[in-house]
């Protein structure tokens, strides 16, 4: 007999850089950035996949925000049980530091541009929007 790990309304969200899992756990949902724009992921979501733009996933448990993480874009896979973020880039926004991205937009705009400074420069641009955005 098969034995669900999952408790009831809860989904598995975990989160992967290039480097290590940063993140595994249960919790009620996950709103991700989606290319298309914001989508939220709970128990029995319709299985998908999508690319993620610059932008903040918000983890909800009991009702209230627990984890709030800046990706810079990658992939998301989202099944009824489960959803998975593969992100290029994810920091959680309590460790950016707006002085610190400011100067870097600064650095970027000075730049040529070319592909990779205009996708950096979205990136940063995303970061200073996701400091200056209340938490809902």
């Amino acid at each position: 007999m098969a034995v669900d790990i999952h408790p009831p309304g809860k989904i598995t969200f975990e989160l992967v850089s290039p480097e290590r899992l940063l993140l595994s756990q249960q919790v009620d949902m996950v709103v991700v950035p989606g290319s298309e724009g914001l989508f939220a992921v709970l128990i029995g979501h319709t299985p998908l996949i999508s690319t993620l733009r610059p932008g903040v996933i918000e983890v909800y448990d009991a009702g209230r925000i627990i984890e709030r993480i800046f990706v810079g874009g990658g992939f998301v896979e989202a099944t009824p049980d489960r959803c998975v973020v593969l992100a290029e880039t994810a920091l959680p926004l309590a460790e950016l530091d707006r002085t610190r991205v400011v100067e870097r937009i600064q650095e970027i705009r000075a730049l040529e541009a070319s592909d990779a400074v205009l996708a950096e420069l979205a990136i940063q641009e995303a970061m200073l929007e996701a400091l200056d955005r209340p938490a809902a």
